[in-house]
């Protein structure tokens, strides 16, 4: 085991450059549309709040998440690659990530399935916090028509040579076929470009990425086993490389920071930088992807934009709701960072 030796020069010469690379990001996108109002009775047609509508905000949820991070950090040269329904709520997804300066030209329009939409309706009296009080959720998860399959792949063909990197942002709500990520995974090959996974689905259907980016949770569902002690753990990082044939697997862990498993052997553990000023880790994992992506993008190795994405992630996570991060912050936040525990060592288990 050894401690890495982190140059700052070097990792703030790299979040200067994450404004460079062009990213494509092909996913399951989504809006968060927030409900707000104030309580004054209760109805008397059910025994239930009357609101007085106050406010609707419109939030972008997974890969559209996925995508405002990587926009803030690179000044929106990236590219949205999925499907809306012609619907009310397409038409508020697609204009809410045009206002995130995220280009939208190459998301298509399907009238057979529902505009993901997740509805959360809010309330308060004078006397009361905000309250959610319910959640009305729209979407759609039977398999892409042949026809809007076939057109997903085409335009990957189309556009892969435009982009340095690709984020494949599977949420499992449908878009990720299998066909559509073989087809993805084959393109940024033939054309050398980097790609990087983010999947709350099945791990295993990613062949040979670079890298993918699970929560524990979402590797534990994937490889069917609960990660309780360091063996499991360990274990855990070599199935996945195994499954996956993957270059490389950050696993996401919280509070205990990230662990990165390199096909070849090496391991790197990577301690949480913020573990005090938590108040929301909603889309956090988009953060991580988000950056990562980036950093390998804009030649940094995997140590250092796990390093990068975990210096994101602990900046979001002292926001509330789906945050994102700059480079100014990053950089800004920096040099105040303990990067000494930051530990290598060969995979071996007994």
């Amino acid at each position: 085991m050894e401690f890495i030796l982190f140059c700052k020069q070097k990792i703030k010469n790299i979040i200067q450059n994450l404004n460079q690379p062009r990213i494509l990001v092909i996913g399951d996108f989504a809006l968060d549309e927030m409900i707000y109002g104030t309580s004054h009775r209760i109805s008397r047609e059910a025994p239930v709040l009357i609101l007085q509508h106050t406010r609707t905000d419109n939030l972008l949820g997974a890969a559209s998440n996925a995508a405002n991070n990587i926009s803030k950090l690179n000044g929106g040269k990236v590219s949205a690659l999925g499907i809306v329904g012609s619907d009310y709520h397409g038409g508020i997804l697609k204009n809410a990530l045009e206002q995130a300066n995220i280009d939208v030209s190459h998301v298509l329009t399907d009238q057979n399935r529902a505009t993901t939409t997740k509805t959360r309706i809010s309330g308060a009296s004078a006397q009361s916090v905000v309250q959610q009080i319910v959640r009305i959720d729209r979407e759609t998860r039977s398999e892409l028509s042949s026809e809007i399959e076939q057109k997903i792949i085409d335009k990957i063909h189309a556009l892969t040579s435009d982009y340095d990197g690709i984020l494949l942002s599977d949420y499992g709500i449908g878009i990720m076929t299998q066909n559509i990520i073989d087809n993805a995974i084959n393109s940024a090959k033939k054309y050398d470009k980097v790609i990087v996974v983010d999947s709350q689905d099945d791990l295993s259907r990613f062949k040979g990425v670079d890298i993918i980016t699970p929560n524990q949770p979402d590797a534990e569902k994937t490889l069917g086993y609960i990660i309780k002690d360091r063996q499991t753990l360990l274990k855990a990082g070599q199935d996945l490389l195994d499954m996956t044939l993957a270059d490389k697997i950050l696993l996401t862990r919280g509070g205990d920071g990230m662990m990165l498993f390199e096909k070849n052997g090496n391991i790197t553990e990577i301690p949480a930088f913020n573990k005090t000023e938590v108040f929301d880790v909603t889309g956090a994992g988009d953060t991580v992807a988000a950056a990562v992506t980036l950093g390998l993008c804009a030649g940094a190795n995997a140590t250092e934009a796990s390093v990068i994405g975990n210096l994101s992630a602990s900046l979001v996570i002292r926001k509330f709701g789906a945050a994102t991060t700059s480079q100014e912050e990053l950089i800004e936040n920096l040099e105040d960072l303990n990067l000494e525990n930051i530990r290598k060592f060969e995979f071996n288990i007994c």
